[in-house]
């Protein structure tokens, strides 16, 4: 019980020493597996007009936690706010989270009837009917028992799921213009409890196997995007730009006819920038946890003020590392890490003019 101090935390110790200097907890009593996929990233800013040494954390979750790396204080204001109770007999969940004021997340957080896909009449009613099984509510609504009985309630609809948002892949900082930068994914998990056999176990509970929540037809269950490249200015705590980060499901057969937008995939997409561009992967249909037909080949060049893609190649494979860059010889190379389930893994290196 408790909110389990130092979990789901970031912690700063003395190099020297290994003594705590300070820590910060981003989420309380974490059964939601929001641990934090990704190491913090070191950013210089400047906030209305005082220079900052600090950090920015991105979270399964959607958040980004932006916080002084001398102090830990936060550099903008990051509330507790009330969360949903937990239901399951004995559970004792945090009463609030926290919530950071600025910046805005980058991500869908929770689920409503208003979050549902709506392409069509019939895809919304489809729906609809689907999440009747089902708890449904705001961010850190816990998970729930399996019922008994052919309309008891099948788990927890949690978004976003324990795959992200942002995932071990992180974000990119560019100290020239304080902007950072961030790939993230919509998918909606269903975190479920069940009684064990007592013949095997003592637990009370035990969590179930935490499916993917697919919509009607195979179709994710909110509305797009389903994948994202968010930019913001640090400076000012605000959302500069927001991109799909690839077609998505906008081909499926349950959709022709529409001509939609590019809906974004629901893999995690990794980004790195350099002085001028923001490259940008397309993760594979291999990545852990990803939902089915998802999943491109296409490496990117975005414009890192405005998000268009001014450049691509397809790899023919997805690309399930982080980028990274380097030069020699006066050139400059951008190197990546391809494979899957069907083709070996290898390194791509493209050289830039």
């Amino acid at each position: 019980l408790g909110n389990d101090l130092y979990g789901s935390s970031v912690v700063a110790l003395n190099a020297k020493t290994g003594e705590r200097v300070w820590h910060f907890q981003t989420v309380h009593h974490d059964l939601f597996d929001y641990d934090l996929p990704a190491a913090p990233i070191l950013i210089d800013i400047n906030v209305g007009g005082r220079p900052i040494k600090a950090l920015a954390q991105v979270t399964k979750q959607g958040f980004l936690f932006v916080l002084d790396r001398a102090t830990g204080a936060p550099v903008w204001p990051i509330e507790e706010r009330p969360v949903p109770k937990s239901t399951v007999p004995g559970e004792v969940t945090s009463p609030t989270q926290p919530h950071p004021t600025k910046p805005p997340p980058y991500e869908h957080q929770g689920l409503t009837e208003n979050d549902l896909i709506d392409f069509t009449p019939q895809l919304r009613a489809e729906a609809l009917e689907l999440v009747k099984r089902y708890v449904i509510g705001p961010p850190f609504t816990p998970p729930s028992v399996i019922g008994e009985g052919p309309n008891a309630k099948l788990g927890t609809i949690q978004l976003a799921g324990a795959s992200g948002g942002a995932n071990w892949n992180g974000g990119a900082f560019d100290p020239d213009t304080g902007m950072f930068y961030v790939g993230s994914r919509s998918v909606a998990f269903v975190a479920d409890l069940f009684a064990p056999d007592p013949a095997r176990s003592d637990l009370r509970y035990r969590a179930g196997m935490r499916e993917i929540m697919n919509g009607p037809r195979g179709l994710p269950i909110m509305k797009p995007p389903y994948g994202r490249i968010t930019a913001y200015d640090l400076s000012k705590g605000e959302q500069v730009w927001m991109v799909p980060n690839a077609d998505g499901p906008r081909n499926h057969p349950a959709l022709a006819g529409l001509s939609l937008p590019p809906l974004g995939d629901a893999t995690p997409s990794a980004v790195i920038a350099t002085k001028t561009l923001l490259f940008v992967t397309q993760a594979d249909k291999s990545t852990p946890r990803s939902p089915a037909n998802v999943g491109g080949t296409k490496f990117m060049a975005l414009d890192k003020a405005t998000g268009k893609t001014l450049w691509s190649i397809d790899l023919g494979v997805g690309q399930n590392g982080t980028p990274m860059t380097y030069q020699h010889d006066g050139k400059q190379y951008v190197v990546v890490a391809v494979g899957s389930t069907d083709y070996p893994a290898e390194l791509v290196a493209l050289a830039l003019p």
